[in-house]
């Protein structure tokens, strides 16, 4: 299966957790339908993204990215690659790049979509981000690094963000909704699923 694809698919199954987030997805859906390229930055002036919210073991704390180009405390993720085959194997990807945390656990089911401008992408300005944010979970003890694209990687308090803007308050809590609600065992990584996404996996 496509990279493009995964997404369509896991986009029409998704059923969103928050007020307005079902338009959003209608139309996520509407433009992969309409686009094959959808998931490159060739799609001018939109094109999907992923990006991860990596929640501590507690869950108590979030580990957030100060941004190279916006100056700004965001979660960690970018463009989907070649290599990537699944949408949440994009968003675990990016994290554990610009994270450097090993063993990040993701949850396969996406938590919230953003809708936003990024001046910065490209010569060409006026592009939009539709991005699909999923959640992670980080070890115990997990040590984190600051990658090229970063200025700062530090983890804050769930209810104490650093730059606490509505769409990123929404975004921890439905991430620490979705991390409570699931009676759910962590999984490692496994290297035979496709993009090389880790699973969340119910407990039996």
């Amino acid at each position: 299966m496509s990279l493009h694809a995964d997404a369509l698919g896991v986009l029409e199954a998704w059923e969103p957790a928050a007020g307005g987030q079902r338009e959003l997805r209608d139309r996520y859906v509407a433009h992969l339908r309409a686009r094959p390229d959808a998931m490159t930055r060739a799609c001018f002036p939109d094109h999907l993204t992923a990006s991860t919210l990596v929640l501590s073991a507690a869950g108590d704390e979030v580990l957030l990215t100060l941004h190279a180009k916006a100056r700004a405390w965001f979660q960690f993720g970018g463009h989907c690659e070649r290599e990537d085959s699944t949408l949440a194997g994009a968003a675990a990807r990016e994290a554990a790049e610009e994270s450097g945390i090993e063993g990040l656990v993701l949850d396969p089911v996406p938590v919230q979509l953003s809708e936003h401008a990024v001046p910065f992408c490209g010569p060409r300005g006026g592009v939009h981000h539709l991005d699909v944010r999923f959640v992670a979970v980080a070890p115990a003890e997990a040590r984190h690094a600051v990658s090229e694209e970063s200025l700062d990687v530090r983890w804050w308090p769930a209810d104490a963000l650093p730059d606490p803007q509505s769409d990123m308050v929404e975004l921890v809590e439905l991430a620490r909704a979705r991390r409570q609600s699931t009676s759910s065992a962590l999984v490692s990584p496994s290297s035979s699923e496709p993009g090389g996404g880790s699973r969340w996996a119910a407990e039996e």
